[in-house]
């Protein structure tokens, strides 16, 4: 027999959280819990203000209609699905069938701010590659250039990703890379995005030998049927973050693709709750478990749901104490 749930979470968040311009003060989103006799499996749908191409009401609508589909045991197909929906759903049902490997890659990319000490000890904790992440367009782009400057000549065994967000023109990308010496660019694991316009990131790579990531061009591009990865050339890397690009399916799709045309993949946080994050987590170590994840987003939260973050000592709030909206018994 299956039964099928749907909470409803709002969990506050940081006060200083702010996304395209807006200060996000609380995360809401769904979890779908699916049941067949005595298992079961949860997933997360959580359109992302400002970044997903649904809303919440239109997640909800097209979630529900799904659910009750699956508990009447109809196939379905979910390539028309909004990504958040197609994510959760089949990330519960890859739990339910026990699909879903236990460890989790809990390894986080630490933020780097100004101080080159200050990274050290988190760098002492790291098992494999060095990398640490630098936000950078939120200053003066020679400021943002002399930091990243700062960082890799401090720490010699260190790597940096960088997140731009398509923050610069082609010059302010210039003006960048001119104060990071050619010697160091190769430290750079890579930059997402860099400028407004792909075609100008894809002109600073060649320019400057720095490597870039997509990470918003492909979360655009994979929402043509015929897309292919092939298609998306110049890049070393790329950003799946699954609430904003699909199904697990598609997903595994994009990793094998990458493989094959040598392209590195980061599994990324759309901030998920704590329970969404830690299956990003497994998934991550299941599907690229040689590269640390994009998942340092817990620190954004005030609180956390269900299932802890293991380093985090946020309060945790229970699924039973969230809203449940819909059932089908």
């Amino acid at each position: 027999m299956r039964t099928a749930k749907i909470y409803r979470y709002a969990l506050p968040m940081d006060s200083g959280v702010i996304l395209r311009e807006q200060r996000l003060t609380e995360r809401v989103g769904f979890i779908v819990e699916l049941s067949e006799g005595d298992k079961f499996g949860r997933g997360e749908i959580a359109p992302l203000p400002g970044f997903s191409s649904e809303t919440e009401e239109e997640a909800y609508a097209q979630l529900v209609e799904q659910a009750s589909l699956w508990v009447k045991g109809e196939q379905v197909d979910d390539t028309s699905w909004y990504p958040s929906v197609a994510f959760g759903l089949s990330m519960a049902k890859l739990e339910l069938e026990n699909g879903l490997p236990q460890a989790g890659n809990y390894q986080a990319a630490p933020l780097c701010s100004g101080d080159p000490d200050e990274l050290l000890p988190k760098l002492a904790n790291m098992s494999g590659e060095k990398v640490a992440k630098v936000k950078v367009g939120l200053y003066e782009a020679i400021r943002d250039g002399l930091t990243v400057s700062l960082f890799l000549e401090s720490i010699p065994d260190l790597t940096l990703r960088l997140d731009a967000n398509r923050v610069w023109s082609a010059e302010k990308a210039q003006e960048f890379a001119k104060h990071v010496a050619p010697s160091l660019r190769q430290r750079i694991s890579f930059i997402e995005e860099p400028c407004q316009v792909p075609g100008d990131s894809f002109s600073f790579a060649i320019d400057t030998g720095i490597a870039i990531a997509w990470d918003e061009t492909l979360q655009h591009a994979v929402r043509n049927p015929d897309f292919r990865l092939e298609d998306l050339t110049g890049a070393k890397a790329i950003i799946i973050k699954p609430t904003l690009i699909g199904s697990v399916q598609r997903c595994q799709e994009l990793v094998k693709s990458a493989a094959n045309l040598g392209i590195k993949v980061v599994i990324s946080s759309a901030i998920e709750s704590s329970l969404g994050l830690t299956q990003l987590a497994r998934m991550a170590q299941w599907l690229t478990p040689e590269t640390v994840p994009g998942l340092d987003t817990i620190s954004l939260f005030a609180e956390q749901l269900e299932v802890p973050w293991p380093t985090s000592d946020l309060p945790i709030r229970s699924l039973s104490e969230q809203s449940l909206i819909w059932q089908e018994l």
